[in-house]
């Protein structure tokens, strides 16, 4: 079992020496990085994005602002993975909050967008909240954080790692050295009394 979990580890973390790589401007590196991560950035950015010129413009930035910070990564606090991912979300956020802004003023200028007045992009709440508002979602989030350390330990990391760290199915039923299936039903159950802590 502990020689499965450290194979786990070690696939965990098969980013982080071509992020080594990376921070000697070693450019085949950043080719075998997009090879080998590139579908799964491809994934989260079509997922927050919505279609898939964006995802490949956002793509493209994501993999040089990786290639500009490669040197901030650090192993101690994750794998080379997770800290791309984060990278990636964050880079799919900032391009949601600057789109709003410029689609409204078109509108508000009375030019055609094409892309009609049911765009979600316009449904997005004002990425600037208020004293209230800020107040409110430190409550909310003071509320998440109680409600996860009723959860057993292992069943909150695996949470954390699916919807925090974008990690598979896969990478944690390794990581937790349980089979697929059973991680599915953690994380399944573990939202469902997260739910219900939060709906108390």
């Amino acid at each position: 079992m502990n020689r499965q979990k450290g194979r786990a580890l070690v696939a965990d973390d098969d980013i982080a020496p071509i992020l080594g790589r990376i921070t000697r401007q070693d450019k085949t590196a950043l080719r075998a990085l997009y090879n080998k991560a590139g579908p799964k950035l491809m994934g989260i950015l079509m997922r927050m994005l919505g279609n898939r010129p964006d995802a490949e413009d956002a793509l493209q930035d994501v993999m040089i602002k990786i290639w500009t910070r490669a040197a901030a990564f650090d192993p101690g606090k994750g794998t080379g993975m997770a800290w791309i991912c984060a990278i990636t979300r964050n880079h799919a956020l900032d391009c949601l909050r600057a789109s709003r802004p410029a689609r409204l003023q078109t509108r508000t200028a009375g030019i055609d967008t094409g892309d009609g007045l049911d765009d979600p992009i316009s449904r997005l709440p004002d990425p600037t909240p208020g004293a209230e508002e800020q107040s409110l979602a430190r409550a909310e989030m003071q509320r998440v954080v109680a409600c996860m350390k009723e959860l057993p330990k292992d069943r909150a990391t695996a949470l954390q790692g699916a919807y925090l760290q974008g990690l598979s199915y896969q990478d944690l039923a390794s990581r937790f050295d349980v089979p697929i299936n059973t991680m599915r039903t953690w994380l399944r159950r573990a939202l469902i009394t997260l739910r219900e802590c939060l709906d108390k």
